[in-house]
């Protein structure tokens, strides 16, 4: 049984949940969300669209919760190997808090820690979790953002300008 760590607004843990309960009840959880990229390139990732929510809708390379009693520093690396086959060094960005109802008895309400890494693959995406990875230039992400925001997940609209924005003042 997956359990989620639950969090106050400062990400001190208050509790643990299993993770289909708390996105029934949207109780606030620890989450984390890796951002991949080459020079001037992004590789995104197409959720597989038989997942529970944002089904084939496109978000940054990888995305999780770490485990009850587990760090990020032991999620992410943990994760990235699960879903794209891969290690590669990250450092954490920024953190931010959202909200968003899915179903009646779906919701997705995060501290999400954002991490970027810099890596070429070659990849191995797990079938169950990603449909499609593609590289895009950061230009054409923030034009995609623009004209098509639904065609992607609520925390990578949240998420990605400020990547961008952080990458851009830094490049």
């Amino acid at each position: 049984m997956d359990e989620m760590i639950l969090v106050d607004l400062a990400d001190r843990q208050i509790g643990t949940m299993e993770k289909a309960e708390a996105h029934r009840l949207g109780r606030l959880h620890r989450a984390f969300s890796v951002f991949l990229i080459s020079g001037d390139r992004m590789l995104i990732q197409r959720r597989c669209k038989t997942k529970y929510h944002s089904g084939g809708l496109w978000a940054n390379a990888c995305c999780s919760h770490p485990r009850n009693g587990e760090t990020l520093a032991e999620a992410v690396p943990r994760r990235l190997q699960e879903e794209l086959g891969i290690s590669c060094g990250v450092k954490e960005l920024f953190d931010f808090v959202y909200y968003s109802k899915y179903a009646e008895d779906l919701y997705e309400y995060e501290y999400d820690h954002v991490f970027l890494g810099t890596c070429d693959g070659p990849f191995s995406p797990d079938p169950e979790e990603i449909e499609a990875l593609e590289w895009v230039t950061f230009s054409e992400l923030e034009e995609r953002l623009l004209s098509t925001p639904e065609a992607f997940c609520s925390w990578f609209r949240i998420a990605a300008p400020k990547v961008l924005q952080l990458l851009r003042k830094d490049g």
